[in-house]
């Protein structure tokens, strides 16, 4: 089996889902890691997908064109190599961000991550609240490479504090739920 990364991208309504999944299944593939999620009002698809050998990515593409057309969606298919990281060594934290919607939040909370080697596995934003007083939460879970002390990154954390007006924490994650 062949790996493919599939992206689909649309206005959500219902279906999308159905729909796209049909297709990958008429075509002989798997789901093998996928994330779905709605942002601003699109429907937004990430699927790793186990296709047989034989299937080029152009081809997929291709099947999954009626479908893209009838529901307005962007879609993309590419090969992933065999290669890909299982994953790195350390420990699981959820990562906090609560604070006053402003730019520049996501870019500096990521770099001081990526200064201290963390790999962020999943990050997510939403803007949420009273319209009059929005607020602007950003949850990731990270891993931390092995002989990070974890305090010192929270407190390096709460340090941007001051200069962004967030609030953020961490938490250790135990388990993997999904």
């Amino acid at each position: 089996m062949a790996h493919l990364a599939v992206v689909a991208v649309g206005a959500d309504r219902p279906g999308i889902v159905a729909a796209v999944t049909g297709v990958l299944v008429e075509s002989g593939c798997n789901l093998e890691d996928t994330s779905m999620t709605l942002l601003g009002g699109h429907f937004a698809m990430m699927l790793v997908v186990a296709a047989p050998l034989e299937l080029t990515p152009e081809q997929l593409e291709e099947a999954l064109g009626d479908v893209a057309a009838d529901l307005g969606l962007v879609v993309a298919v590419r090969p992933i190599g065999e290669e890909a990281a299982a994953g790195f060594e350390g420990t699981r934290w959820g990562v906090s961000v609560y604070g006053a919607d402003r730019p520049g939040i996501v870019h500096r909370v990521t770099s001081l991550l990526a200064s201290r080697s963390v790999n962020i596995v999943d990050l997510s934003t939403r803007v949420i609240g009273d319209p009059e007083r929005p607020v602007y939460a950003m949850l990731l879970e990270v891993v931390l490479p092995d002989g990070l002390d974890p305090g010192l990154l929270e407190r390096e954390l709460a340090g941007l504090r001051d200069e962004l007006g967030v609030e953020c924490h961490m938490h250790r994650v135990d388990t993997d739920i999904l």
